[in-house]
């Protein structure tokens, strides 16, 4: 499926060869002339491979161009400012990026979310929190700030109980089953999950594997207000704050909400998968 991150590039390739080509330069004549291998011309050009800002300098000089650098540095910077890759995000461990999800959360009266694949960030449990971030330092090789994301995490966590905001979660019910850490840490984290339950701040649903749905949870995300979305992918991170963005986020999130189970049934769900657990 394209993205629109991928269509960004695209087009961003396109007037990267456009200009190439206006100025009557081989691929491979540019590629020797910035000192590149011809395939990175190419990947450029086709919106394989994303641009850096040096990348996008060094482009408008050597097709002539030099007064179009700034056009197409603005389009690199815009591209990063909506899609932000872990690489780079995480580029100094998970507590930092901890500390702009305090900040986003302090900023918001309602957020509603969607999580497909683990409990939210703002309803996990110290410890299961800590097995989240070791693993995707691990699987993304980015610093490892356990301890200090951890804290960072559950400081966020004060928003549930500040009086007038609204957290409504919608998790899969196939994320109470997935053990990313030991059954004993999963099962504290369920006990969490059904203790948030009433508390007048939340409302939890969870979206049953024999629900009928009007559209299949395909991705987490995050929105916040109507101002945010925020989505997660393996190598990218999404900002998205474009009217038709949000409204589309937030015609996926009703309909999912329509098919959870709320109250006693939300309970009777994570029961179940407690009662899954190995905990012998």
């Amino acid at each position: 499926m394209t993205t629109d991150y991928q269509t960004a590039r695209e087009a961003l390739g396109a007037r990267l060869r456009e200009l190439r080509v206006e100025a009557g330069v081989e691929g491979k004549e540019l590629a020797a002339l910035l000192g590149w291998q011809p395939s990175k011309v190419s990947r450029l050009q086709t919106g394989k491979q994303s641009p850096t800002l040096a990348d996008v300098t060094a482009w408008a000089e050597g097709v002539g161009r030099p007064e179009v650098a700034a056009e197409l540095r603005g389009r690199v910077s815009g591209m990063e400012q909506k899609y932000r890759s872990w690489r780079r995000t995480l580029s100094a461990g998970h507590q930092a990026r901890q500390e702009i999800a305090i900040s986003e959360t302090a900023a918001t009266r309602e957020i509603r979310a969607l999580d497909v694949a683990r409990v939210p960030g703002l309803l996990q449990t110290a410890e299961y929190a800590r097995y989240v971030f070791k693993g995707a330092a691990e699987f993304r090789e980015s610093p490892r700030d356990t301890e200090d994301a951890v804290r960072s995490r559950v400081r966020r966590q004060e928003a549930l109980y500040e009086p007038g905001r609204r957290f409504r979660f919608l998790v899969w019910e196939a994320a109470l089953y997935v053990q990313t850490c030991p059954p004993d840490v999963l099962a504290g984290q369920l006990d969490r999950l059904s203790s948030v339950i009433g508390l007048d701040t939340v409302e939890l649903g969870v979206i049953p594997l024999a629900a009928p749905l009007r559209r299949a949870p395909s991705h987490s995300f995050w929105i916040y207000d109507r101002r945010l979305v925020i989505v997660e992918t393996i190598s990218t991170e999404m900002w998205l704050d474009d009217s038709d963005s949000i409204a589309l986020y937030e015609r996926a999130w009703e309909w999912l909400s329509e098919s959870a189970a709320y109250d006693t049934r939300a309970r009777h769900l994570i029961a179940r998968a407690t009662a899954a657990l190995d905990l012998t």
